[in-house]
């Protein structure tokens, strides 16, 4: 994939001498009134607008396209298409600023909507063609809409950062075509380094929840690793850190997991936690669900807080029914034989220290025996 940035190009652009057109124009006024956003191009003396988005001053290396310009629309979509024949895919910078309610708010003019007409010019040249959208401000619904295979998650990563396994959960519970689309991450460029932001268990726990939740999963560079220095992407260079050699490891066993056909091509579904007696009001730090394939399911469970935490987790597998059924943590060494019947209702027991998770690999026991010392 190719990085796309489309709501602005550089100072140095030739564009901006040979077609400024194609860009967000001003006034000597506009240029004394709001420097911060505006510039004049040395070479043709034209006053061009900075790109930026609502919320913000201008960026000052850049300049902005004027979307409201039929000409400057064609231009970026011959730009994709030449694109398109270079790699298989685009992640296109800051996507929600092109939608037209976003552009009229930020410069006072309506575009055209490009995303629809652009991502059906590339597809109609290489029909597989994959778009992805960094998107935030909750329009990553509508960029999905608008053609979008895959969509920034910023919420989930926000909502985790938080701590608070209720709102993880409210936003699991979306549509799954929506979540299939969703690109989930746990750092990215924009953001801090997960290992700076999470202590390891919390990191482990939130790493769980993301990567093993349905859509797109985003690793970013020196994550698996731990690293805990964010690097300008100006700068190019980072300084030397020691590996955390516990977070790779355990890296290496989520990313074992991931490589599972109940994972790649199974069904996800979000389970219900249940309180384990009366008064515990613990479950509520549970997230829970499972991965179905055609021969194998796996169970994810997560204590997304930092107290310790009991819950019941029903299955909603009937073919347990009346078998013996072992639980293999891919992540770790537990390892439980229980009742299916015990699992169907009042379900799975589990206790679990802060951020404590399991990844199980629920199987039926080919023995079918059980023994009350097997049920701890």
């Amino acid at each position: 994939m190719l990085d796309f940035v489309p709501n602005h190009m550089g100072l140095d652009h030739p564009w901006a001498v040979e077609h400024p057109e194609r860009f967000v124009s001003g006034t000597t006024e506009d240029l004394q009134r709001q420097p911060q956003n505006y510039t004049r191009v040395p070479g043709s003396g034209s006053i061009l607008g900075h790109g930026r988005d609502p919320y913000f001053p201008g960026w000052p290396d850049t300049l902005q396209l004027d979307y409201s310009h039929p000409a400057a629309q064609d231009a970026l979509v011959g730009e994709l298409v030449r694109i398109a024949g270079q790699c298989d895919g685009v992640r296109c910078d800051m996507a929600m600023l092109l939608l037209p309610d976003v552009f009229e708010r930020t410069w006072g003019r309506r575009p055209a909507p490009f995303w629809p007409r652009a991502i059906s010019a590339v597809r109609a040249v290489v029909p597989g063609f994959c778009f992805m959208a960094e998107v935030y401000w909750d329009l990553e619904w509508t960029l999905q809409q608008q053609g979008f295979d895959y969509t920034y998650d910023k919420r989930l990563y926000d909502r985790l950062r938080e701590g608070h396994a209720g709102p993880v959960r409210d936003h699991l519970r979306g549509d799954p075509s929506y979540q299939d689309k969703l690109a989930r991450f746990l750092e990215n460029h924009d953001e801090p380094r997960a290992a700076a932001v999470f202590d390891d268990r919390r990191h482990e726990a939130a790493a769980v929840v993301t990567f093993m939740s349905p859509g797109l999963r985003f690793f970013h560079q020196g994550q698996l690793e731990g690293r805990r220095a964010r690097i300008s992407p100006h700068l190019v260079r980072a300084p030397d850190e020691p590996v955390n050699g516990a977070l790779q490891d355990f890296y290496g066993r989520l990313l074992a997991a991931l490589r599972r056909p109940a994972v790649r091509d199974g069904r996800w579904r979000l389970l219900e936690c249940r309180p384990a007696w009366d008064g515990n009001g613990s479950w509520d730090g549970f997230l829970a669900f499972l991965w179905e394939g055609q021969r194998e399911t796996l169970l994810v469970a997560v204590n997304h807080s930092p107290t310790s935490a009991q819950c019941y987790v029903p299955l909603p597998l009937p073919d347990l029914g009346g078998k013996t059924v072992l639980l293999r943590d891919t992540l770790g060494s537990a390892r439980y034989k229980r009742r299916g019947d015990d699992l169907l209702s009042p379900g799975l027991f589990l206790d679990l220290p802060p951020w404590g998770r399991h990844v199980f690999d629920v199987t039926v026991d080919s023995k079918g025996d059980f023994n009350e010392s097997d049920n701890r």
